[in-house]
């Protein structure tokens, strides 16, 4: 059933610094028939954006300076005049207020405020190359282009207080204006935002992606080596530098056997803007990842896209994973945006002589075996498997809601699990009716309830004589909830008006592969509870045709099979009807998307256990699963490959 799997790192994992070059200078060719007349926009095909043509242009200049901006900064401004000629007219076109292809400005949209901080970044690192160079109008016109940063509190309380901070350093440094206020209320906000372990949320949301990597942890590296940034950051960097050093410790071993990141969160058009944080580790020298696993770890994540047509055969990044699939993007993403993914190739701004390009190439940890361990801060388990190259994340904190916050799940967080090899649905459906890995009430009229703002109750591994066991547990106001009309969709689940169905907890235990579920339904506080059921479901599997789709359908539970993977639940011991759903055109990684779920009925304060699995097809052959649950709350599990492990959940109000 289903063809074999291997998994394998891409050549992009071992290419040396001569094809990194190579491959951003087929990015930046590709961007220049795009260019306006004077070089200020540069728009690729496709629709138009949420935001309007004009700053899709915008998008697309200030995006490929920043990689022009590496290329230049590496090769210390050698060989690349023609590179320095063309950026520099289009910023000299980019400011002129006259000029027909002028760039919006940060009074006039919000978007212009992320690409001046791009457009900061790349000034300050040219700075001999390209700053230099401009003639006194033109300066003045980009300090009057970034001034309206100064002082505008409009910028949200997230990853954004960055841009404002990275455009007032600049600034600075060129004798524009600025405001030490600015400067120490962002510095703050970010410490406000620090979690355990060097994890960083993205606002005061428990909103844990890859914008803790690309984002928080990159541009603390970038910004301390802009000019005059040490007068201003006084002694923290060292502290920021040990942040990344630990955070880089976990992001390492989210990288798939097969180079892929993490299918999960909003953004995820950027690609791999997500190996970006381990060329920062590189550039920051932190001691504890070598450079030569940083590199491969950044290696492998572009390799992995390079190998599965992006850029497309145009030399274009379209607006989807592997190939274009609109549908990933947020509803302000533009033709441009993706070209965020360059900062995955921030490592091309290292000079040949650095050591990251003759460190000796070191394993990633899913090439060297299988790993088990805990995300405390967003309350994730781990557990990655080498035969198949599958990271998987069991989530129990993360859903980009407030604490306390009822709002619908966003399938991009809230779901229970994500990994390298699956993503979540994602059609309209998916938004209003969780379907993949969840656990959700369903009432007679077939309304299903959401879990976010979960409650985090416990993440750990356990470490014993029985076996290493990850357990994670997280407990919900299970509700309904009626979506208001939204006009944009940043990632965050749908608002509307709630009704609350009752209480649920979730308890997973999760051993390679495999996870147990328990879920159990503390209370019913809904009307017409008797026409309530449980629903719990598996991982999505995609492939390019139905036909493609493995279904099997038994009295225990369900399997859907499609290329290398398989997914599958199995009732332990309750009573169950089974099925396999499969949608079209509902993620990014083939035409028909599967899950296999099993429903029953609810029995408030008992105990539902099912097994999930995500495996290669070719995987062995498995004995019968079992769990025990004692009425102390030891559970004992028989797993698939007939070891028996032996845990303890917390205590969660038993009676």
């Amino acid at each position: 059933m289903g063809e074999q799997f291997v998994p394998s790192m891409p050549a992009g994992a071992d290419w040396d610094r001569d094809q990194w070059v190579a491959y951003a200078d087929r990015l930046l060719a590709a961007a220049r028939p795009f260019a306006s007349a004077g070089n200020a926009r540069i728009t690729f095909p496709g629709a138009e954006g949420g935001y309007g043509r004009a700053v899709d242009g915008l998008e697309g200049f200030a995006r490929t300076f920043l990689l022009a901006g590496f290329r230049i900064a590496g090769a210390r401004g050698e060989g690349v005049d023609d590179l320095i000629d063309f950026y520099a007219r289009g910023i000299a076109a980019g400011v002129d207020p006259d000029a027909e292809d002028r760039w919006v400005r940060l009074d006039e949209h919000g978007q212009a405020k992320v690409e001046a901080a791009s457009l900061a970044v790349v000034l300050d690192m040219t700075r001999p190359w390209i700053w230099e160079r401009l003639d006194a109008t033109t300066r003045e016109r980009v300090i009057a282009y970034l001034a309206p940063a100064v002082g505008d509190d409009t910028y949200p309380k997230t990853n954004w207080l960055w841009f404002r901070l990275v455009v007032e350093t600049f600034l600075r440094s060129v004798g524009g204006p600025w405001s030490p206020e600015d400067v120490a209320a962002d510095l703050a906000l970010h410490d406000s935002l620090v979690r355990e372990d060097g994890w960083i949320s993205d606002g005061f949301e428990r909103a844990y992606d890859h914008y803790v990597g690309w984002a928080l942890h990159v541009y603390p590296v970038l910004w301390s080596r802009m000019q005059g940034a040490d007068e201003l950051a006084g002694d923290r960097t060292a502290g920021d530098v040990a942040l990344l050093d630990r955070y880089l410790q976990d992001a390492v071993a989210l990288v798939g056997g097969d180079g892929s990141p993490l299918v999960q969160g909003r953004s995820l058009i950027y690609r791999y803007a997500a190996a970006a944080p381990f060329w920062v580790g590189a550039i920051a020298g932190v001691p504890s990842v070598p450079l030569g696993q940083l590199r491969r770890a950044a290696g492998a994540m572009v390799g992995h896209f390079a190998e599965r047509g992006a850029p497309d055969a145009d030399g274009i990044l379209s607006l989807g994973w592997h190939d274009e699939w609109r549908m990933l993007a947020q509803s302000y993403s533009g033709t441009g945006s993706p070209y965020w993914a360059v900062k995955g190739l921030l490592g091309i701004a290292l000079p040949a002589d650095h050591p990251v390009w003759t460190a000796e190439p070191i394993a990633l940890p899913i090439e060297t075996g299988d790993d088990l361990r805990s995300v405390r801060a967003a309350g994730w388990i781990v557990s990655a498997t080498a035969a198949d190259g599958i990271v998987r994340v069991i989530n129990h904190g993360t859903d980009k809601a407030l604490a306390g916050g009822l709002v619908g799940d966003s399938p991009l967080y809230a779901r229970i699990g994500y990994s390298t090899a699956t993503a979540p649905l994602l059609d309209a459906d998916a938004w209003l009716a969780p379907l993949e890995q969840s656990a959700v009430l369903v009432s007679g009229d077939g309304r299903v309830t959401h879990r976010s703002a979960m409650e985090l109750l416990d993440v750990r591994v356990q470490d014993d004589t029985d076996g290493r066991v990850g357990i994670a547990t997280s407990r919900s106001r299970a509700h309904w909830i009626t979506p208001r009309p939204a006009e944009n969709r940043h990632g965050a689940g749908v608002a509307g008006d709630v009704e609350i169905a009752g209480t649920v907890e979730i308890h997973s235990l999760v051993r390679g592969p495999w996870e147990v579920r328990l879920v159990r339904v503390t209370d019913l506080t809904a009307a017409g509870v008797e026409a309530v059921a449980l629903r719990i479901g598996g991982w999505a599997v995609a492939a390019d045709a139905d036909a493609g789709i493995t279904r099997v359908v038994a009295e225990d539970g369900a399997l859907a099979a499609a290329g290398a993977l398989r997914s599958s639940i199995r009732s332990l011991g309750v009573d169950v009807a089974a099925s396999v759903v499969v949608r079209a055109d509902a993620g990014p990684l083939g035409a028909y998307s599967a899950v296999p779920v099993v429903e029953t009925a609810v029995a408030p304060g008992e105990w539902t256990a099912v097994i999930v699995e995500l495996s290669a097809t070719d995987a062995a052959p498995q004995s019968p699963a079992g769990v025990v649950i004692d009425a102390d709350g030891t559970i004992s599990v028989t797993w698939p490959d007939a070891r028996a492990t032996t845990s303890r959940l917390i205590d969660s109000g038993r009676a």
